[in-house]
């Protein structure tokens, strides 16, 4: 059964600093306790995806049994899809160009800089989180978007792909101000008990 898990719209800033926007997650597949500490990292991913991830592209990094998809316009405007990976590229794509096309329209441009975290004013992502659950659902608009199957996804076996050289997801963890250290430590324990934050 596909899943998805998460949603986020984010704006990678001039000095290459990253600014969540909105996000929804779905995370009843989880733990209750595990909840916080993994909606965490599905920020902190998202976050460091955009970050390494050039301009105008499209990519897709897969990891043991999660993907995460991710498009980055030319606009610094970038959207991010976590799901299993059983879901369609070409559906998670086709929504994120969906997303970010109602954002701009919902969100003029010259406020994406210095708006807070979170706070942007669109409220539609957990609409689609929901409705997308099942990508047949959204085969009709899928069929329409025929410009994401000429498009290049550029497709990393893991996160680790996108990481410069002699970087180490550890390392980047333990220094983040974006993780408590209530999930820091879940993510330590779950790498040694090789769990859910596997997909990092």
């Amino acid at each position: 059964m596909v899943k998805l898990y998460h949603i986020g719209v984010l704006y990678k800033r001039e000095n290459n600093s990253i600014i969540c926007l909105r996000h929804a997650s779905d995370l009843s597949t989880f733990g209750f306790f595990q909840r916080n500490s993994v909606g965490e990292f599905m920020r902190f991913t998202a976050k460091m995806i955009v970050e390494r991830c050039e301009l105008a592209t499209r990519s897709s990094l897969q990891q043991q049994e999660y993907l995460c998809h991710c498009y980055i316009r030319s606009d610094r405007l970038a959207g991010i899809v976590i799901s299993d990976n059983e879901y369609p590229n070409r559906v998670a794509h086709t929504l994120l160009s969906k997303i970010l096309e109602e954002f701009t329209q919902s969100v003029p441009s010259i406020r994406w800089p210095t708006m807070q975290e979170g706070q942007a004013p669109y409220t539609k992502l957990d609409q689609y989180l929901a409705r997308f659950q099942n990508p047949k659902e959204a085969d009709a608009m899928t069929k329409l978007q025929t410009e994401i199957d000429e498009t290049k996804i550029i497709l990393h076996d893991a996160i680790t792909g996108i990481l410069e050289r002699g970087e180490k997801l550890d390392n980047l963890v333990e220094k983040s101000e974006e993780l408590s250290t209530q999930s820091k430590l879940f993510y330590k324990t779950a790498r040694k008990t090789n769990q859910c934050c596997q997909y990092y």
